[in-house]
């Protein structure tokens, strides 16, 4: 795949000459790894949270609550978040941010310790976390354009596709070990994560964005001028219309897969194993990703890996009873990090950098708002309809997004 646009690097001259390889990155490395220690530590407190609440309580209903209240808060903080990363500086914002989310889960642990860790704790440590997670995790984001050269952009995002999906296959046995040794354990193992992360952070050298005005616009001005620059753009609407169907269906024939095998007398560890082929696609997915991006140009890409996820996806509905509806769903998902690199990485290389932080929180809380309405798109097919008619919504979403990016002009004009 030929490279993208070359744009000014972090001191402002465009980046010449052989490439190093990202492992060789030191400030990128050491983000990422911090990233994967912090993201460890939040996948096994994902699953400590509900069996602590529901320890403490007795009500899954509750327990539900707290896992709710912390993806709200990420969705109400993503527009912020990102008026935050493009306005102050972007080390400075993830060092404040790991600080409070070391303070939020040692107080945790200490509480669970001592036996105060009530349901207004609880509530209180998730959604500042789940706050402090969103201000993170777009400055992380917008700042990985100034730590690699444009030509690496897709192989770095795709570095971090392979970090969320080791993540997933690791964090929640951890998180099960850990709770079954000391309730307080995941919650302290986080807090220690989140050290570690601040460590990464501080030792990281090069500026996390260009110079910025003096005289900043007000917030509100600020956001509007974000969603200006990413609705008008070709490409960054496509993104968006690609994006929210495509996570809305994956999140949702996860989540129908689950209920419709419990349907069918599955026992909870095949269903933890049908998960686990899942996971292990997108971790498969991600260290494919760069040498298929080096061989297709991104429109054919993308619109080849629409298609297939939709047929593969009708295959996995048509399997729904079954165990065996996991295998087309990874083979599916083994695709989806080879996308995700290939969107965001061209993302990274069309925005300003002063607008990343905007742009980049515009699109997240697009697709999270879309995956967050997902198990409940389910839970109303399955209690209408058989497994099978009801899976098949999701592939029909998926055409959607194969049909923008087929016929749409923001894809297709891409000449990379």
């Amino acid at each position: 795949m030929s490279r993208p646009p070359v744009a000014e690097g972090p001191a402002g001259a465009a980046d010449t000459g052989p490439a190093p390889s990202l492992w060789r990155n030191r400030d990128f490395n050491l983000l990422w790894t911090g990233q994967c220690l912090s993201d460890l530590g939040g996948a096994m407190v994902d699953l400590a949270l509900p069996l602590l609440v529901l320890q403490q309580t007795g009500s899954p209903t509750r327990a539900g609550l707290v896992g709710t209240a912390g993806l709200v808060t990420t969705l109400a903080c993503r527009l912020p978040a990102g008026v935050l990363a493009d306005r102050y500086d972007r080390r400075r914002l993830m060092i404040v941010c790991d600080l409070l989310r070391l303070a939020v889960y040692a107080l945790l642990g200490w509480a669970v310790v001592t036996g105060t860790a009530g349901l207004p704790v609880i509530l209180a440590a998730v959604v500042s976390g789940a706050a402090a997670t969103a201000v993170f995790s777009t400055a992380e984001h917008a700042s990985v354009r100034s730590l690699v050269r444009p030509d690496q952009l897709t192989s770095a995002v795709a570095r971090n596709e392979a970090r969320t999906y080791g993540v997933s296959l690791a964090g929640p046995p951890l998180g099960g070990l850990l709770f079954g040794l000391g309730r307080a354990l995941p919650f302290l193992g986080n807090a220690l994560s989140f050290l570690l992360s601040l460590v990464a952070v501080c030792r990281i050298r090069r500026p996390l964005q260009q110079a910025r005005q003096r005289t900043a616009p007000t917030a509100g001005a600020s956001a509007a001028e974000g969603l200006r620059f990413l609705l008008g753009h070709p490409f960054l609407r496509a993104l968006l219309v690609i994006a929210a169907p495509l996570n809305m269906a994956f999140t949702g024939m996860v989540f129908a897969m689950t209920l419709a095998l419990r349907r069918a007398g599955a026992s909870p560890l095949l269903i933890g194993v049908a998960g686990t082929i899942f996971a292990v696609g997108g971790l498969l997915g991600a260290f494919a990703a760069p040498a298929l991006q080096r061989r297709l140009r991104l429109p054919v890409l993308i619109t080849l890996l629409c298609w297939v996820t939709a047929a593969l996806m009708a295959v996995s509905a048509l399997l729904s009873r079954t165990v065996l509806a996991a295998v087309p769903l990874a083979a599916a998902v083994f695709l989806g990090p080879t996308a995700n690199a290939a969107l965001f990485g061209h993302q990274a290389a069309v925005t300003p950098d002063h607008l990343q932080g905007r742009v980049v929180s515009g699109v997240l809380l697009a697709a999270g708002s879309a995956a967050a309405l997902a198990p409940a798109l389910a839970g109303a097919l399955l209690a209408r309809w058989s497994p099978g008619p009801a899976m098949l919504v999701f592939p029909v979403l998926v055409v959607a997004a194969a049909v923008t990016a087929t016929f749409g002009k923001g894809i297709r004009a891409v000449s990379v």
